[in-house]
């Protein structure tokens, strides 16, 4: 039985109940999580030893580099992809539970509510993340930073940084937004989707 729950509830998440749904199910899983994985460790996987103050001693620059980047771009992305993966997979944990098939869920108003709320919670999500961003990132990253150092003593008051490859880090970002406009604008479209069809079902009745 529960080998049964496990391939209902991958199957739900593999082949959503719309059309649009398996189209972001596939963006989400291949593209967006490719490029992080691969791109984005090979952008940022090694700025933290190419990152250099003046003067250029490491534990100026590890305070620097820590106020530069609170939290980094790879983590913050990592932790939005599973929090977004969150609703949907807790909607078709519930669906492989009550062993709800996918064709039902657009055909009972009930589970359709309940995955409509499970794809706004998603595009909330999104929303949130995509704000966050811009508060920690911005949509540029300059080749010079200026890091307040007063706290290292008398001697430092701001100190000049170096940021290596800033340009391929703008690149990255602005790919970044893209794709959480892309998976917004395909969420809203899959809710169209739904209503659609449930349209047509109440039609033909």
């Amino acid at each position: 039985m529960s080998l049964n729950y496990i391939k209902n509830f991958y199957e739900g998440c593999m082949k959503p109940p719309t059309v649009i749904g398996q189209f972001h199910t596939l963006f989400f899983g291949s593209v967006r999580m490719f490029f992080l994985g691969v791109l984005g460790f090979a952008v940022y996987g090694n700025e933290a030893l190419h990152f250099s103050c003046d003067p250029d001693r490491r534990e100026i620059n590890l305070f620097c580099y820590s106020q530069f980047r609170p939290i980094t771009p790879q983590v913050f992305w990592a932790l939005q992809l599973v929090i977004v993966l969150v609703p949907g997979a807790i909607f078709h944990l519930y669906a492989a539970c009550k062993s709800i098939n996918q064709e039902c869920i657009l055909q009972k108003p009930i589970y359709t509510v309940i995955y409509i709320l499970s794809v706004l919670l998603r595009i909330s999500l999104e929303v949130v993340a995509f704000w966050l961003q811009i508060h920690l990132f911005g949509f540029q990253v300059k080749p010079l930073y200026l890091c307040d150092a007063v706290s290292l003593g008398k001697k430092f008051t701001i100190i000049k940084c170096m940021v290596p490859e800033h340009f391929e880090k703008t690149i990255f970002l602005i790919a970044m937004y893209t794709f959480t406009v892309i998976t917004i604008v395909l969420c809203v479209a899959e809710i169209f989707e739904i209503i659609f069809r449930r349209l047509c079902l109440l039609m033909m009745q």
